[in-house]
Parts: C-alpha cells; structure tokens; sequence
C-alpha cells in the first residue's frame, strides 16, 4: 500500500527530495512551503498523487488548516516530516532577542506546532511514523551556529520523550541526525551583527566551514524510504559519514568528564532523605489542578 506523508518544507533540499523521492515510486505527498508557488510543480510533474499546500509553520492557524486539509484530502497521514526550519548565525553576545526568538519560533515552536496539530489524527488512525528533522549539531554544538545547535537539542529532546508517550497508539518517532550536506540550507538564515571582539574569530571558523567536505544530498533519499519501510524503525538515525564519529568522539568525551567528577558528585548525593512528593501524588491521582 503507498504512503501518505506530509512534509514541511518541501520548497528545496532535504524535504524537496524526499518528496520526490516518495512520489516517484508511487507514495502521496502533501508538500508544503511558505510560497505556494515553490511546490505547484510537483502537481503538475505527479498529479493527484501531490497535494502542494502554503505553510508557514510559525502561524498557527495555518498549521492547522494544512493538516487538516492533508488528512481530509488523502484519508489519513502515514509519514509526518518535520524538515522546516531556518538557521542564525551569531555569536552568543552577538545575537537580538528577536532573532533568537524568531530562530526558535521556526525550528522549535514551529515544529510542536505541527505535531500537536497531527497528534489527534494519528492517534485516532492508532498509526504513523514521525520524523524529526534534528541535525549533527544536535548531538554536538558549534560556535557562531550555537542558537541553531539549541533548536536542533531541544527538537531531540522533545522527540526522545514524544517517542515514549506516543508508543501505545502504534506511532513511531525517528529523529533524522543528516550531517553536512550540500543543500542551499542557511541562505534564507539570519547573520547577527559582528562585535569587533568575535571578527577575527568568527572569519576563521566560517572559512572551516567552507572547507568541511559535504555529502551529496540526494543520496539521502535511499535511506528515508528504507527508514519509514521499516517494521521498527529506530529512533535516530544519522545520515552521512561524520554522525557516528562525532556521537562517539562526544560521548567519550563526556563519560570521560563524568567519571572523573564522580566523587564530587556523589558527595553531592548528602544523607538519603525522602523527598515530599504530595504534589506528584496528586497530580497522578488527577487531584491537582495546577503545578
């Protein structure tokens, strides 16, 4: 039986391909983008089997209405991706509120927008499979992209326990870890005016970047299609060479850190003492109406 996905930001890179990818082996794509005439081609390229619809994903209603317009549509949503988002480069010191707000409303809140929004429906279907667009800088953070890196560790988190919560309605969560590719990802970003004191180092690291060798995004499509065909799929799964040397490079280092503190730590620990918990009793009893 094809598949009905939903994916936002279908306009270019990863979510474009994927699309694509679906759609030629015979699946239904609602495809969604801010610009409505940035995925109008895929109706006219694959026919009913594409529904384009506009999508901001920081305005509510619109979450809404897209979500269910796709639902009713197709009858059902077997595969959610949730590729939308932009990137902001600055500094800790150098970056506005707004600009760190509007970094989280698209990458972060915008994404709860959307899951909150198809949640009912897959948990009345009792089925689906969630994809979280997360990033390699959700398992390690990087300098001048730190705001970005934050966005990408808080839709991990998020995931990790959407994954537990979700488990008994027969949904399944994947959080989709690509490394360095060569999409057109950061153009529409955010770059924060540089303070003098980060000049220097901000033009060295960005001329790293340059240099860091990219994967070929298209190879990507492969390993989605095998991702959602599979029985269990699990919940990270790294795309590119770099995910799991950075994943053990960083959780070597930690294990490292942690143990060498453990008795620090464990000092910490104090006499053994049994917490109050009457608000936790309550709130599970459904007692409380408030925390």
């Amino acid at each position: 039986m094809s598949k009905i996905w939903f994916i936002t930001g279908a306009s270019r890179g990863f979510g474009r391909i994927w699309a694509e990818a679906a759609l030629k082996r015979g699946d239904h794509v609602a495809a969604t983008a801010r610009n409505l005439a940035d995925v109008t081609d895929l109706r006219q390229r694959f026919g009913d089997a594409a529904l384009p619809l506009a999508l901001d994903v920081t305005n509510p209603e619109q979450v809404q209405q897209a979500v269910r317009q796709a639902y009713a549509h197709f009858g059902r949503l077997d595969v959610l991706v949730n590729n939308a988002g932009t990137s902001l480069f600055a500094a800790t010191e150098e970056a506005s509120d707004e600009q760190i707000r509007a970094l989280f409303d698209a990458n972060y809140f915008g994404m709860v927008r959307v899951l909150r929004a198809a949640l009912p429906l897959l948990r009345k279907q009792r089925s689906g499979h969630i994809l979280g667009v997360s990033s390699g800088l959700g398992i390690t953070a990087l300098p001048i992209i730190g705001f970005y890196s934050a966005t990408k560790w808080a839709v991990e988190a998020t995931h990790e326990a959407l994954a537990q919560e979700v488990k008994a309605f027969g949904i399944k969560v994947t959080l989709v870890e690509p490394g360095a590719y060569a999409t057109e990802f950061g153009k529409s970003g955010q770059i924060a005016d540089v303070l003098e004191p980060y000049a220097e180092f901000r033009k060295q690291f960005l001329n790293h970047l340059v240099n860091v060798e990219r994967c070929d995004p298209d190879a990507t499509a492969e390993a989605v299609l095998k991702l959602v065909d599979a029985e269990n799929p699990p919940l990270r799964l790294g795309l590119g060479t770099s995910i799991l040397p950075r994943a053990r490079a960083a959780y070597a280092e930690r294990m490292a850190t942690w143990e060498a503190w453990e008795g620090v730590s464990n000092a910490a620990m104090g006499q053994p003492k049994k917490a109050s918990t009457g608000w936790i009793e309550q709130l599970a009893n459904g007692t409380q109406d408030q925390v």
